[in-house]
């Protein structure tokens, strides 16, 4: 099986793309450490069920899997549930990064609270697993074991296009992808890979929490369910398998049976001169420039169109 022997951690694993992630990575023979908090879409609140119940799910179906209900955001708890895959499975090969919130607010409305809740999960969260996940990697790989980690990171077209509404969670999601660039340059040496998804897909934060898209990812009878989770699955689960060893620092958009390979910051002109730049000149060249097209914005309605045709 494709992953056959891995241990993973998945974070945010009792619901949505989480959820289908785990269950797919352990149909595909990964043991898994069912990451998740269960609270609300907020954020607030706790509760064993969720993780409990994809466990239960993986045992059913003749797999291995424990439950973990550490907050990410807690640098301890995030030690302890790379300690928990180490103690109940003997090592650790994945860590996909997905657990998440949402606290939606415009710019000038947004309170300080609102900002710190979201990037403490999402970046702090990425940055306490990845962290503690990379340096067992990084002390194995010096003894001689080599375990050929992976980090998935799971970032969003909020942070790689722009949101508004979400000053909060669209950087930090930018700043996930960059992280697993990051991670995949300083690991490579150590047999550790880092790359990032960009779902499309109906989970509570597309749905429950922002209900003005939740009409364009409603699924009508019998046609084919664009938005469903379960397609974001086997992109993670192949990126989380020694098949995957040469893709290293890259972005993908996943979603309804499409992958988009994403290229992010790259120079689309130039304008240039021997000597000091004159303000003025300077305006005048670049309108030239920008006229041209190169910076042409993606967005997200653009994407929903070509994942329909």
């Amino acid at each position: 099986m494709l992953l056959d022997g891995k241990v993973a951690i998945v974070t945010g694993a009792g619901r949505g793309i989480g959820r289908e992630e785990a269950l797919l990575m352990a149909k595909h023979g990964a043991k898994l450490v069912v990451n998740d908090l269960g609270g609300h879409f907020d954020g607030t609140g706790s509760d064993v069920g969720p993780a409990q119940q994809v466990v239960n799910e993986i045992k059913a179906a003749g797999g291995e899997a424990v439950a973990n209900t550490e907050s990410v955001t807690d640098f301890k708890g995030a030690k302890r549930i790379v300690e928990q895959a180490l103690d109940s499975f003997g090592q650790l090969n994945i860590l996909v990064n997905n657990a998440g919130i949402l606290r939606d607010r415009m710019i000038f409305n947004m309170s300080e609270e609102e900002w710190d809740a979201v990037i403490d999960v999402h970046m702090k969260g990425t940055f306490n697993c990845s962290r503690h996940a990379c340096e067992y990697w990084r002390e194995q790989h010096k003894a001689g074991n080599i375990l050929n980690g992976r980090v998935i990171n799971t970032s969003s077209d909020a942070g790689l296009l722009g949101s508004p509404g979400q000053p909060n969670y669209g950087p930090a999601k930018a700043a996930v992808a960059t992280m697993a660039i990051i991670v995949d340059r300083e690991m490579q040496k150590y047999g550790v890979t880092g790359n990032a998804i960009a779902p499309l897909a109906r989970t509570r934060l597309t749905v429950d929490a922002t209900p003005q898209t939740a009409g364009l990812m409603d699924a009508r009878e019998g046609e084919h369910d664009y938005f469903s989770p379960h397609h974001v699955a086997p992109l993670v689960a192949w990126l989380a398998s020694d098949d995957a060893a040469g893709v290293h620092g890259e972005v993908f958009r996943v979603g309804g049976g499409c992958v988009w390979l994403m290229k992010g910051w790259h120079s689309a002109g130039t304008v240039k001169k021997l000597g000091n730049w004159d303000p003025n000149e300077l305006g005048d060249e670049l309108k030239v420039e920008l006229a041209k097209g190169g910076t042409a914005k993606e967005e997200l309605g653009s994407v929903f169109k070509s994942l329909k045709s």
